[in-house]
């Protein structure tokens, strides 16, 4: 720690009779900032009621990981033209981060928007305003989980419209991995994808998961509540469960330099490095 020790700089005022007094440059000390292992900003859209709740149940109880949110305007209902929209917003919500302290991450939070747009362009405009971050989007992030669990054919559950949904599978087969079931809930309003019930996810990865030769199940959107779920449903299954803010979170704890086993949010995070 830095002591700032000033008592000459300590001046009282005693305005007469208001009884008031003011003490000018109180002794103090400067303790280490917040973050001092990892420092996350996320971009969150305004519409998104779960991204932060599930990422704070994973990242508070670390010591000396940060995390810091703003939003992107957004409106509710999810097409493919309000999600390429967000394209020409996420510089300035980049920004709007505190300019004078470096960050580590900052995570884009929109998988769908991540596929539209294209996580190379997400990159290039978030480092537009922060050039010295690793950039990550839950597209990317379920790539690089995926690998990490060696799962080559997966099964996806999303919230979203059929064309949305194919062009996240192309996406996904021009990476090398192979999509033989995909399933959605036909949810295409953030705040209804965001009710879904929990155990109505955790159902839906056990029964596509369960079909042959699946190796892991990805649970796609931001909205949806999957944190609480995904170590059961893996238990049921024998096989990994991941989602947007999972794979997002673990991905950007990583990048961050944070490799530390994390228990509770499904085998994902309990692989070290």
């Amino acid at each position: 720690m830095t002591q700032i020790d000033t008592p000459a700089a300590l001046t009282m005022e005693r305005p007469g009779e208001s009884g008031f007094e003011y003490i000018d440059g109180l002794p103090h000390d400067l303790a280490p900032a917040l973050g001092a292992l990892a420092r996350i900003g996320l971009i969150v859209l305004a519409s998104d009621s779960t991204v932060e709740h599930e990422w704070r149940q994973i990242m508070t109880p670390l010591e000396g990981v940060a995390l810091y949110h703003n939003r992107i305007p957004f409106l509710p209902e999810v097409t493919a033209e309000t999600l390429k929209g967000m394209e020409a917003r996420l510089t300035e919500s980049a920004s709007l981060f505190m300019s004078d302290i470096p960050f580590d991450v900052i995570a884009y939070g929109c998988t769908s928007a991540s596929v539209l747009i294209g996580p190379d362009a997400v990159q290039d405009r978030i480092k537009q305003a922060r050039p010295e971050v690793k950039v990550t989007n839950p597209f990317s992030a379920s790539l690089a989980a995926l690998k990490q669990l060696n799962a080559k054919r997966i099964a996806v559950a999303t919230p979203y419209r059929k064309d949305i949904n194919l062009e996240m599978r192309a996406r996904f087969e021009a990476a090398g991995l192979e999509v033989p079931i995909l399933g959605s809930f036909n949810e295409f309003n953030d705040n209804d994808a965001a009710r879904i019930a929990p155990h109505s996810i955790e159902e839906a990865a056990v029964a596509m998961g369960s079909r042959a030769g699946i190796d892991a199940v990805f649970v796609s959107c931001t909205s949806l509540r999957v944190a609480d779920v995904a170590a059961k449903a893996e238990a049921r299954l024998g096989k990994p469960v991941i989602s947007s803010n999972l794979a997002m979170a673990w991905h950007a704890l990583r990048l961050a330099g944070y490799d530390t086993p994390i228990t509770g949010f499904g085998r994902l995070f309990s692989l070290a490095g």
